[in-house]
């Protein structure tokens, strides 16, 4: 049985049982998680608000020759001229001068003001190809260049980020590459440009490349991502340009089995009964840094008609916990007394938000001396992580 609590949260209940009988389990699934506030290790993406809409966006003119083709949106604002579609194509809305492109051009502004003002974590110059870069902000005093191929390693990380700052110009040398390796995605690429870029012939780039005034892209060059001018114009030539989508992003949740869970029949003179629940697994698809989670438990009390066990009368034991991928540190909270409110069960340390862990629970139902009659007791437990 699966219950919207919220849009953010979902409850899945396990009914476990003991018969003398009692017992009972739940889950809760999914949940927007609680992240622990704000020392990200990489650094946080540009929000481009609706700019990713838009493949391509000037300030005074889009200019084309050739059989371009543009996957998105092709906006000019606060000029109107678009000319050469056709022979270019569209696959998109075309925004001359309208409020969409005004708004476009207002959230290109704050997210170029944004790039601008991160604090680099290196600073390089020159030419960038051959080179190999780790996620991060980039900044150079005057202008950069790519002949041959940037690789850039997300190292893992599908939501690694990669901030290029520079104080005049981007210029690329023909056929030069933007290569992306280890996870990294172009939506994550962010090129600040301080003056003009110029994308020479054949050249392969990835990424959003901003310019504080006009770009010009040479003949048969692509972009996994967008040219946006914020104070000239956008001059193509028989290019490929598609706005880049990351997707939605990860998320944290858990699960424990579905349907019911019995612990057992037992007679009433007996001191306890104990099972397992059945495999608990946490989730955590995040990718973010530091990326920790805590999963607790709370249980009703278990009831047969008028006849009620009280769930501090059962434990919870994780047992061993399985994890798998980044490097996180489990702290188990072993035989923790059930309660209404939840208790902390397992909890994780450290790692970057790709991992995932699993325990089987044993459960132990205490039985009281005296005022117990015999019928099947359930309860509910629900487990919760943040």
């Amino acid at each position: 049985m699966s219950e919207a609590i919220s849009g953010r949260r979902r409850l899945t209940r396990t009914v476990v049982s003991i018969a003398l009988m009692a017992a009972a389990g739940a889950l809760v699934v999914g949940g927007q998680p609680r992240v622990q506030a704000a020392r990200i290790e990489r650094p946080a993406p540009v929000d481009i608000g609706s700019v990713e809409n838009f493949a391509v966006l000037a300030a005074a003119t889009v200019t084309n020759s050739g059989a371009s083709h543009i996957i998105g949106d092709l906006g000019v604002s606060p000029g109107t001229a678009v000319t050469g579609f056709p022979p270019g194509t569209l696959d998109g809305m075309m925004h001359g001068g309208d409020p969409v492109a005004t708004q476009a051009q207002a959230d290109l502004n704050t997210a170029y003001n944004d790039a601008a003002a991160r604090t680099p974590t290196a600073v390089v110059s020159g030419d960038l190809g051959g080179l190999t870069l780790a996620p991060g902000v980039y900044r150079s005093a005057s202008s950069l260049g790519i002949a041959g191929t940037l690789t850039l390693d997300g190292q893992g990380h599908p939501h690694a980020v990669f901030i290029f700052q520079m104080g005049s110009t981007l210029i690329t040398s023909a056929d030069a590459r933007v290569e992306l390796v280890g996870g990294a995605q172009a939506c994550n690429v962010f090129w600040q440009v301080g003056s003009s870029a110029t994308l020479a012939a054949n050249s392969v780039i990835a990424g959003d490349v901003a310019a504080d005034q006009s770009i010009t892209v040479a003949a048969g060059t692509s972009i996994n991502g967008r040219a946006l001018a914020r104070g000239a114009a956008v001059t193509l030539d028989d290019n490929a340009i598609t706005r880049a989508d990351c997707g939605p992003p990860g998320t944290l949740g858990i699960s424990a089995p579905p349907g019911a869970v019995s612990l057992g029949t037992v007679p009433l003179t007996s001191a306890q009964v104990s099972g397992l629940l059945g495999t608990v697994t946490v989730t955590d698809t995040r990718d973010i840094d530091p990326a920790g989670w805590i999963t607790t438990v709370s249980s009703t009390a278990f009831v047969s008609g008028p006849s009620s066990i009280s769930p501090s009368n059962a434990s919870y034991s994780p047992g061993e916990v399985t994890l798998t991928g980044d490097d996180v540190a489990p702290t188990v909270t072993n035989d923790p007394a059930l309660s209404v409110a939840p208790g902390e069960i397992v909890r994780a340390t450290g790692g970057t938000g790709l991992n995932s862990a699993a325990w089987n629970p044993r459960i132990t139902v205490t039985i009281p001396a005296g005022g117990i009659v015999a019928g099947t007791y359930s309860a509910t437990l629900t487990h919760a992580v943040a």
